[in-house]
């Protein structure tokens, strides 16, 4: 198992210091949120995103997926949204990422109308991802938070550049087993988002292990080579514990959650 974090868990820190975290608490990778109030994010000029692959580089810290918030289901014309995408693929192409992250965001539309605009503009983006050699992942989340409604999508696409990203509170928001959200996930999986809360009304991030995520039980469906990465909502969550206090006990656990069964 390789085991990155997300840097919403630690909004706005400096690049060197992200690199340095993981490196300093044993994980491989990190997942960069591309947003303008973060150092990385598509208005960077190619020296300044050189500047992040060096950083990167130096530090032995692979940079996992690019977390964008292009909406693919959502309502409007198709063009602003792969102009979008066509963005982040390129940013990640830059930073030497082999993931995009993307959401559903299908809001109040019937499903069906969000399922047909999610996936005719997954298949428009496709080629040009392969080209660039990048992975467009749909996250399990928002109006597609199941795994189920995520496969329906990117199965309907059937591009290899077009896969899903298993975030674990939604599918259990959802309802849905991990057996069964891997069940159907599999096929088309990047990795695995973890993360824990205290309950479906209090979604504060907590430390891995002391809410009430199931993450053994996913993590018991994952082959050993699979990335998990450690999404920490800080960002949202303001109050919440700082992340850099969590990150020894968080692997720690996972590592042992994963570890192979005598």
């Amino acid at each position: 198992m390789k085991l990155a974090f997300s840097t919403l868990g630690v909004p706005g820190l400096p690049i060197s210091e992200v690199v340095r975290l993981a490196a300093e608490h044993g994980y491989q990778g990190v997942e960069l949120r591309a947003h303008p109030e973060e150092p990385v994010h598509p208005g960077l000029s190619m020296l300044e995103r050189a500047d992040v692959v060096e950083e990167f580089k130096r530090g032995g810290i692979e940079i996992l997926t690019v977390a964008g918030y292009v909406r693919v289901a959502a309502e409007g014309e198709d063009q602003p949204v792969l102009d979008e995408l066509a963005g982040l693929v390129e940013l990640a192409r830059d930073l030497g990422a082999r993931n995009v992250r993307v959401f559903p965001g299908g809001g109040d539309q019937d499903p069906g109308t969000a399922d047909a605009a999610a996936a005719r503009r997954l298949a428009a983006a496709a080629p040009y991802a392969a080209d660039m050699g990048v992975r467009i992942l749909l996250e399990t989340h928002d109006s597609h938070r199941a795994g189920a409604a995520v496969a329906r999508v990117v199965g309907t696409v059937g591009h290899g550049s077009i896969g899903a990203l298993w975030d674990i509170m939604h599918t259990w928001l959802a309802g849905e087993e991990p057996v069964a959200s891997h069940a159907v996930l599999a096929p088309h999986l990047g990795y695995v988002q973890v993360k824990d809360i205290a309950s479906a009304e209090d979604t504060e991030p907590l430390a891995l292990g002391a809410g009430v995520l199931p993450l053994r039980a996913c993590l018991d469906t994952l082959d050993a080579d699979s990335w998990v990465c450690w999404e920490y909502e800080k960002r949202w969550h303001p109050g919440a514990a700082e992340l850099p206090d969590l990150l020894s006990a968080g692997r720690e656990h996972l590592l042992r959650l994963g570890a192979p069964k005598q």
